[in-house]
C-alpha cells in the first residue's frame, strides 16, 4: 500500500514522501492518526503541485538545517557511565542521554530527531541526528567507565605536572647565573 506522509516519521520517511507500507499499518495507524493519506492518482497530482509551490520554502528550511548541522561538525561526545565488572553498563545510553550531553556543550537538539540503538557496553558508537530530509549528521559517541575516566584524569594531571617541572628546569638552565 502506498501512502503519502503528512509528517516526518523517523525510520519510515519525511513529510510528502510516498512510501510503501503494509496495508494494516497504513489502514490502522497512519491514515486514522492523520499521519498519511492513500497515494491515489489525484493525491499524487495535488502533491506535485504543492511541492512546486513550496520549493523555495523547502530550500530555506534546508539551508537552516545545514547551518545547524555545521554546528555539530567535529563534535565528539564522551559519556561517563557506571559499568559492571563484565563491561556492561548499569542502564543504557540512549538518545535522551546524547541530547543531555549536547546541551552541556551548548548545543540544543530535540531528542526525537536522534536515532541510535541503546548502548549497553563500553566502546565507540554513533548517533545520527536528522535535521532535514537530506541533512543528517553522524555524531561519534564514546562511552567510558567511571574508573577509566578517573584514571584518565589522574594521568592527565601527572602529565601536566611533569611538563611543568620540565619547563621549570629549562628556565633554570637558561637563566644566567649571578656570581
Amino acid at each position: 500500500m502506498e501512502i503519502i506522509l503528512k509528517e516526518d516519521i523517523i525510520g519510515l520517511g519525511y513529510k510528502n514522501d510516498i512510501v510503501n507500507v503494509k496495508s494494516g499499518y497504513g489502514r490502522n495507524y497512519l491514515i486514522p492518526n492523520g499521519k498519511g493519506i492513500i497515494a491515489s492518482l489525484s493525491a499524487r497530482k495535488q502533491l506535485a503541485e504543492n511541492l512546486k509551490q513550496q520549493a523555495s520554502k523547502f530550500a530555506a528550511q534546508k539551508a537552516e538545517a545545514e547551518k545547524k548541522a555545521k554546528i555539530l561538525d567535529g563534535v565528539t561526545l564522551e559519556i561517563v557511565a557506571k559499568v559492571s565488572a563484565t563491561g556492561h553498563l548499569y542502564g543504557s545510553v540512549n538518545a535522551a542521554t546524547v541530547t543531555a550531553e549536547l546541551a552541556k556543550k551548548g548545543i540544543e537538539v530535540d531528542r526525537k530527531i536522534i536515532t541510535m540503538h541503546d548502548i549497553k557496553k563500553v566502546g565507540e558508537f554513533e548517533a545520527v541526528v536528522h535535521f532535514f530530509k537530506e541533512v543528517e549528521v553522524k555524531v561519534p559517541v564514546k562511552v567510558i567507565s567511571e574508573q577509566g575516566a578517573k584514571e584518565k584524569a589522574v594521568e592527565e594531571a601527572n602529565q601536566a605536572e611533569a611538563s611543568a617541572k620540565e619547563a621549570q628546569v629549562v628556565e633554570e638552565e637558561a637563566a644566567p647565573k649571578a656570581e
